[in-house]
């Protein structure tokens, strides 16, 4: 469990270092290019709640 622990920790730091990062920096097209910005936010959000559940489901089985 502290192994588990330990990697939630560690993406929880690069996923904030990550977005601090990003949001310095500005997008000039982003009006005209929405669409594909939405479609690849909704990509990244399927990604990672997989990846969540599937976490949660190999967590919940080695308890």
């Amino acid at each position: 469990m502290g192994i588990m622990l330990g990697l939630v920790v560690i993406i929880l730091i690069f996923a904030v270092v990550s977005t601090l990062l990003l949001t310095g920096k500005a997008d000039e097209n982003y009006g005209s290019s929405v669409k594909r910005n939405t479609t690849n936010l909704t990509l990244i959000y399927v990604v990672i709640i997989f990846i969540g559940l599937a976490s949660l489901g190999v967590y919940i089985w080695r308890i």
